[in-house]
């Protein structure tokens, strides 16, 4: 067996940064803790299809593979910028990410949520690396969407059974006991089988590089921006509270003029930019913080004890609002719908959170950890020199962890 163990992650990434930004937190986990759980190094890929994703760090040893993209488009995609048609593209790209893991060979391979990619691009891909003995993993955040959207995306890829059929385990990153998508149908019951709720991938999550935060400051984050404008737009102008200043980052996918606008709107004691090296940092140094409701900004709130506004998206899918008023019922948020905020309600809000700080104990933050141990018990399951002591060593550990999140 090779001595370093190579894994591959892949998003689609038609919209946003969400699916990048995750996969790259499991990446720096998986290279933290995996040589420690199983006795080897570890490398890997990052398959991606948006040019962002380079802005972000890898460990060493990992490195990204920018796919041809894909953005929304009626009835389905369309290609980015290529001058292709969407079958071509997805040929092109079937293609790639076939040759690319035929020549890594990886031993475990994460797909982030949707599980043939775009068109089926993965499909031949999954046959060919699970022939190979790879373990392949599907990772799902802990709300899709409402249960009858969800029951039509999985009838689309020929249905949840198909799907269990290619992968050998689901790792749901989140906390059964705040928000559980088997319970409420968007997980179905040939996919449970093989699931497991890993709890929130929050904990020491990557930032790319520690900066100076600016004073006593409250922030406004949109996540990579490209839907925030409405929210910013009503927090450029609210007024901080005396003695602080406010920080808003719009995401470097904001269009240029909405970008522009919000700066020429901004109050005063207001600065705006579009990009920040470490919002985990600016998150926890915060003294209060505004957002919309996303997997990974919430996942970044969580690890703090910064009170948090959360302002979901209402658009395009109910995600954000489910997961929004699950974590406001268990008290590790405030949120509001974006069609009754208002600067004065933004005005009231921090004038009344700064100096609090909320503990978010209840909620089980370990994802990041529980991960690693899952990971090596998948590879040690496929291995042809496990190592016993130490795999026994992991699945007590798995089962520790169980143990502990559904105590109670």
């Amino acid at each position: 067996m090779n001595t370093t163990l190579r894994i591959a992650l892949f998003s689609h990434d038609s919209l946003g940064l969400g699916h990048i930004r995750r996969n790259r937190a499991l990446a720096f986990a998986l290279a933290k803790d995996l040589p420690a759980l199983t006795g080897r190094s570890v490398s890997g890929l990052l398959i991606a299809g948006n040019p962002e994703a380079t802005r972000f760090d890898l460990p060493a040893g990992w490195d990204w593979v920018i796919l041809p993209g894909v953005t929304p488009a009626a009835g389905g995609y369309r290609p980015r910028s290529l001058g292709s048609s969407m079958e071509g593209l997805s040929a092109l790209r079937a293609a790639a990410i076939t040759a690319i893991l035929d020549q890594q060979d990886p031993e475990l391979f994460i797909v982030d949520r949707h599980p043939f990619g775009i068109d089926g691009e993965l499909s031949d891909a999954l046959s060919h690396v699970r022939d190979r003995g790879c373990s392949t993993v599907l990772g799902l955040r802990e709300v899709l969407d409402s249960p009858a959207v969800i029951e039509r995306e999985w009838d689309r890829v020929g249905g949840a059974s198909a799907v269990a059929d290619s992968f050998d385990g689901i790792w749901i990153y989140g906390d059964p006991c705040v928000y559980d998508p088997r319970a409420t149908g968007e997980v179905p019951a040939a996919l449970a089988r093989i699931a497991t709720c890993t709890g929130y991938l929050a904990m020491e999550r990557p930032g790319d590089r520690a900066i100076g935060a600016p004073g006593k400051f409250v922030l406004t984050c949109l996540g990579g921006g490209s839907d925030g404008a409405e929210l910013a737009s009503i927090a450029v102008r609210s007024q901080p509270p005396a003695g602080y200043n406010h920080l808003v980052v719009t995401g470097p996918q904001m269009a240029f003029d909405e970008f522009a606008a919000l700066k020429r709107n901004a109050a005063e004691g207001t600065t705006v930019i579009r990009h920040s090296d470490d919002v985990p940092g600016l998150i926890a140094s915060a003294s209060a913080v505004v957002c919309m409701g996303g997997y990974n900004t919430l996942s970044e709130v969580m690890a703090t004890a910064t009170p948090a506004l959360v302002v979901p998206r209402s658009s395009r899918r109910a995600e954000q609002p489910r997961r929004a008023t699950a974590l406001a019922a268990v008290g590790a948020i405030d949120t509001h719908p974006i069609d009754e905020v208002t600067v004065s309600t933004l005005n009231e809000w921090f004038c009344d959170q700064v100096g609090r700080s909320v503990d978010r104990s209840n909620v089980d933050l370990s994802g990041l950890l529980t991960t690693a141990y899952l990971a090596a018990e998948l590879i040690g399951a496929h291995a042809e020199d496990n190592d016993t002591d130490r795999a026994a060593a992991v699945r007590g550990a798995i089962a520790s962890i169980e143990e502990i999140r559904y105590a109670g």
